[in-house]
């Protein structure tokens, strides 16, 4: 199952496929209209106004004292620190098969469970990034301020460095032959640390701000979570559509929701019968040919946004992270249930040799949610059309900031079409994407 974790599931929908597809474009359409006739303002702070953002919201003095008390934040760092050790000592000590649970760890527990965890929490991972709390910890020994490094990283860096990373490990996992070796996975690891532990000892905490693919994507993803920071850093409660808004312009940012994207949509193509067909009979080896075509899918997902959105794409990129969550829960729902389970079986025995450190050795998936097969693809046919929704009325508030009075309608048309293209193809994709040509 680790690499089998495509949608799925389309052909299990109580209503016809072609009716579902409509239906979903439909109601973006219809959700357009509705927000041209009925929102005619901006109602959301954007990244310029951040301040002014900062100040909608509940505080909420007490539980800031309490998530910002040293012993909280400590606590949080030190569980990091231990699940990366435990995750490394089974990498490192682990036997080489499907049972080591540190491909679980990597593949399900931190890739997937970034999605959820920054929506309940935020942007989590920086509070439990193991690379962050060695580099503190260093700092403080060396009496350094972890915040500045030796030099300013340049500010054209914005978030390349970070979408780079996020392209090696979806390439990692959808495209190496062996990205469910031992070997593999600790060498991609190592240069990850390294990356980021001698770039953040450089250039200080901003690095990891910029370079981190892990703690980039949570920060994003939790930029549609609840919870935000005022003016005075106390903890607030707020729309999310504020926080979301609110997501600061940088270079390469377009980049990195292109590449979690166009991701998700080659992960469901290349599984697809008539890619596989397709791989079989091309004279081009299979990993060449996969590598160029991930890089092409995020590509055309990029370069089609920025064109729709009138070269103003940094600015409407925050309209995309819905759109990312909806396709990742679609994607991976079933896969995050049944094999976290798995991992957590596994974990009990790291080293393969008899161990039941936690006691759950002996437990079993529960696979009750693959079982319920309508349920399980209405949920995801749901979850694409509502993270278009909810993507569209984003851009619609952002262009209503941004274009002038006359071109309010019209200049929002290009972006809705690319949308209703994106329903469509998960949509699509969904339902199992194409099939191999009769032989």
């Amino acid at each position: 199952m680790l690499r089998a974790h495509g949608l799925g599931g389309g052909a299990d929908l109580p209503i016809p496929p072609e009716l579902a597809i409509a239906g979903g474009a439909a109601a973006l359409v219809l959700s357009f209209v509705v927000l041209v006739s009925a929102w005619r303002r901006p109602r959301f702070a954007g990244p310029a106004a951040e301040g002014s953002a900062a100040t909608e919201g509940r505080t909420l003095p007490r539980t800031t004292a309490v998530v910002d008390h040293p012993a909280t934040r400590w606590s949080v760092r030190i569980l990091g620190a231990a699940l990366f050790l435990f995750a490394a000592t089974a990498a490192v000590l682990g036997q080489d098969n499907l049972t080591n649970p540190v491909f679980g760890i990597v593949y399900v527990w931190l890739w997937v469970g970034i999605v959820p965890a920054s929506l309940l929490f935020g942007p989590f991972y920086r509070a439990i990034s193991p690379v962050r709390t060695a580099h503190l910890v260093l700092s403080r020994i060396s009496g350094n301020d972890p915040g500045s490094g030796v030099v300013r990283a340049p500010r054209r860096l914005g978030l390349w460095p970070a979408a780079v990373g996020l392209f090696a490990f979806v390439w990692l996992e959808l495209v190496v032959p062996d990205g469910t070796a031992l070997a593999t996975v600790n060498l991609w690891f190592t240069v990850y640390l390294l990356v980021t532990f001698i770039g953040a000892s450089v250039f200080g905490t901003r690095w990891l701000e910029q370079a981190d693919p892990f703690e980039v994507f949570s920060t994003l993803v939790g930029r549609l979570s609840p919870w935000g920071r005022s003016d005075g850093g106390l903890l607030v409660v707020r729309n999310p559509f504020r926080n979301l808004a609110g997501t600061p312009v940088e270079s390469g940012l377009v980049a990195v929701v292109a590449v979690l994207l166009g991701s998700t949509a080659f992960d469901s193509l290349h599984s697809s019968s008539g890619w596989l067909s397709f791989v079989q009979a091309a004279p081009v080896d299979a990993f060449v040919l996969n590598s160029a075509a991930l890089l092409l899918t995020c590509a055309v997902v990029g370069a089609v946004f920025a064109l729709a959105s009138g070269f103003r794409a940094g600015e409407l990129a925050h309209s995309l992270v819905p759109i990312i969550i909806g396709y990742f829960v679609a994607h991976y729902l079933s896969y995050f249930v049944e094999v976290g389970q798995q991992t957590l079986i596994y974990a009990s025995d790291p080293l393969s040799d008899g161990a039941d450190l936690f006691g759950t050795r002996s437990w079993e998936v529960d696979y009750w949610l693959s079982y319920q097969v309508t349920l399980l693809a209405s949920v995801k046919v749901v979850a694409i059309v509502a993270g278009h929704v909810v993507g569209a009325v984003s851009a619609h508030d952002r262009f209503l900031a941004v274009l002038p009075v006359g071109r309010r309608v019209t200049g929002q048309l290009p972006l809705l079409a690319v949308m209703v293209l994106y329903t469509f193809t998960g949509l699509y994709l969904l339902f199992g994407g194409p099939s191999a040509p009769a032989q």
